[in-house]
């Protein structure tokens, strides 16, 4: 339905009565003339250009999304991680447990795009793409009320995984997790791979210098209403992380850096 084009009086009506009860200010968007053909489109409006900066060091890992950041912390040996005090591994997680065994002693983080929020998904790292795997999966909320009464929320919800080779930071893996209302994720290098599109997608492995090359801050994907962003980083990297649990963060704002010692991350 979200597609679906309709009247624009009742389509402004329904994007007005959205802004209102989600403070959502336009003013940051690209608005077509005469206005957004679909709810669709209004979801997944574009930024106007320069609206987000990329933070000034290169070596720094920025957020790919704009939103909360639920959970970071450290991969425990094993491919062991904490998201919201529920032991997940990375390994159901990516759906591969050969791609776990890279993140043993890294990092993650997770950032919860909330309906408020610009919906588009970009390059946390620069590097070529690897590997693109579509998980299948359930479509549970991935809320507070989600994250609290649904066990292995993350390892249950479809989900795509997109890792990339990166020459600063080795392996960096993105996983868009769908969510209620969330039944479409696409991505912007393979128009092909679109979910709940009536097929599943399975792996696909990028040889050599095949892969789409993505510079940092590139788009990623898109997702079609809200949801969540997963990033993992391999050990021995030396990333202190720039932002805390609880904390709004910005696409293209500084996740981790190289710079910022552990008790030098802002309140």
């Amino acid at each position: 339905m979200a597609r679906v084009p309709a009247p624009q009086p009742a389509l402004r009506l329904a994007v007005d009565a959205y802004c209102r009860a989600y403070s959502v200010d336009l003013s940051d968007y690209e608005v077509p003339e005469g206005g957004f053909p679909t709810f669709d489109a209004f979801f997944t409006r574009k930024l106007k250009p320069g609206l987000r900066p990329l933070d000034p060091e290169p070596d720094a890992l920025v957020s790919p999304a704009d939103g909360r950041v639920e959970d970071t912390g450290t991969i425990e040996v094993g491919s062991k991680l904490k998201i919201k005090g529920r032991v997940y591994s990375v390994a159901e997680l990516l759906a591969d447990r050969w791609a776990a065994s890279l993140y043993a002693g890294g990092q993650f983080a997770v950032v919860y795009l909330s309906p408020r929020d610009y919906h588009r998904v970009h390059a946390p790292v620069e590097g070529r793409v690897r590997t693109v795997r579509h998980v299948p999966g359930t479509l549970y909320p991935v809320n507070a009320i989600g994250l609290q009464h649904v066990p292995r929320l993350f390892a249950r919800n479809e989900r795509i995984v997109v890792e990339q080779a990166s020459a600063l930071h080795g392996p960096v893996t993105t996983v868009l997790v769908g969510a209620i209302g969330v039944g479409r994720i696409s991505l912007a290098f393979d128009a092909e791979l679109v979910t709940n599109a009536g097929r599943n997608f399975g792996e696909r492995v990028y040889m050599a210098q095949e892969g789409p090359e993505l510079q940092r801050g590139d788009e990623l994907g898109t997702f079609h209403l809200g949801s969540t962003v997963i990033i993992f980083t391999g050990p021995g990297s030396g990333l202190w992380p720039a932002h805390r649990p609880g904390q709004r963060v910005r696409m293209g704002e500084a996740l981790w850096r190289r710079s910022v010692a552990a008790d030098e991350v802002r309140p």
